[in-house]
């Protein structure tokens, strides 16, 4: 029996924190929001408690968990050759969505670190996940809420329709602001790297550290051996429809849409595109708007590969985003969720 706490975090009901940080504390596990999406969370330092996640969402036990804290003092418990650039990050973009691989003590557990030398650890700014993490006062491991594979989560809807009764607590605290997991920064070499990008850009993080570079996993459909970070290994994000990315001038990309969902319909496929608010109107088949702008595509885009399987779609066509900024991001998501399969228009 999961327990399920509503809470407001303009209004934060202090009990029911204390009731779910009790779970966790119990070595079991909890469902929080974030500011990026919902997250899993288990004592990070206890090996039973951390394997509850993986059990929970099947994951394989190889890709590394995130740790979140909620001071940065524990920065220190967690992780050794702490650099000025860590601290320089930790400082312009701690409380929120990046977070940063560093070198790990022995206190954290290899099933926590999916058996590196390495521990990510982020603080997140949501209100609830705060007073969670204050309250419960351990680092608790949270990767995104989902069955492995799948959409990460950005609703309460979401996480209580998939994980209800797979877990032992859930808060349901409203809507995430970001909609895409954090920036996963590697610290551990003189020029720090992207594992995964997120709303925190290459161009936010260069802008206060100098030159960051990108891991070229992230343009490649092949697997790492080892996953060095969370979403860099197995197939992430993908909703029951074949999804396909689109490529091309946006004129070529409509035409191209309309007659691939002409020949769908033919043979009885029900398909869909994921497109800019002020496309919609060009397409001949239905439509899943993402926004106005990439921001918006950003918080939007796991909750439209959800709506694809609540509208029973068999295939979604998405638009191809600008990869800069956070365009890196959306398109890094879109490429694992489509399989790395592009249409060229």
């Amino acid at each position: 029996m999961t327990l399920i706490s509503k809470i407001d975090e303009n209004d934060i009901d202090k009990q029911e924190i204390k009731k779910q940080a009790e779970i966790l504390k119990n070595g079991n596990t909890v469902i929080f929001p974030t500011e990026t999406v919902y997250g899993l969370g288990a004592n990070a330092l206890d090996d039973t408690a951390t394997s509850k996640i993986y059990a929970a969402k099947g994951r394989p036990s190889d890709n590394p968990l995130i740790v979140h804290i909620y001071d940065k003092k524990q920065v220190d418990e967690l992780a050794t050759d702490i650099s000025e650039k860590a601290h320089i990050i930790m400082d312009k973009f701690w409380p929120g969505p990046i977070t940063i691989i560093l070198k790990k003590k022995d206190i954290v557990p290899n099933i926590t670190s999916g058996g590196l030398d390495t521990v990510g650890i982020r603080m997140p700014s949501n209100p609830i996940a705060k007073e969670l993490l204050k309250e419960v006062n351990l680092p608790i491991a949270a990767p995104s809420a989902n069955i492995s594979g799948r959409p990460s989560p950005t609703k309460g809807k979401h996480v209580y329709d998939e994980m209800n009764n797979r877990v032992d607590g859930i808060i349901l605290g409203g809507d995430c602001t970001f909609g895409l997991e954090s920036t996963v920064l590697d610290l551990t070499n003189d020029v720090p790297t992207i594992l995964r990008p997120g709303s925190v850009t290459k161009e936010d993080l260069e802008s206060v550290i100098g030159q960051v570079n990108i891991d070229p996993a992230l343009e490649k459909k092949e697997d790492n051996i080892k996953a060095k970070a969370p979403g860099m290994k197995y197939k992430h994000y993908s909703p029951n429809a074949d999804v396909y990315i689109v490529s091309g001038h946006i004129d070529d990309v409509i035409k191209k849409v309309n007659e691939l969902s002409n020949n769908n319909a033919k043979e009885g496929l029900k398909c869909a595109v994921m497109c800019l608010e002020q496309n919609k109107n060009k397409y001949k088949c239905n439509t899943i708007v993402l926004g106005q702008n990439l921001e918006e595509v950003a918080s939007n885009l796991f909750n439209a590969l959800i709506t694809a399987d609540e509208e029973n779609y068999d295939i979604v066509y998405t638009e191809e985003f600008s990869r800069c900024g956070v365009g890196r991001a959306i398109m890094n998501r879109l490429l694992k969720s489509a399989g790395y399969k592009i249409i060229k228009a």
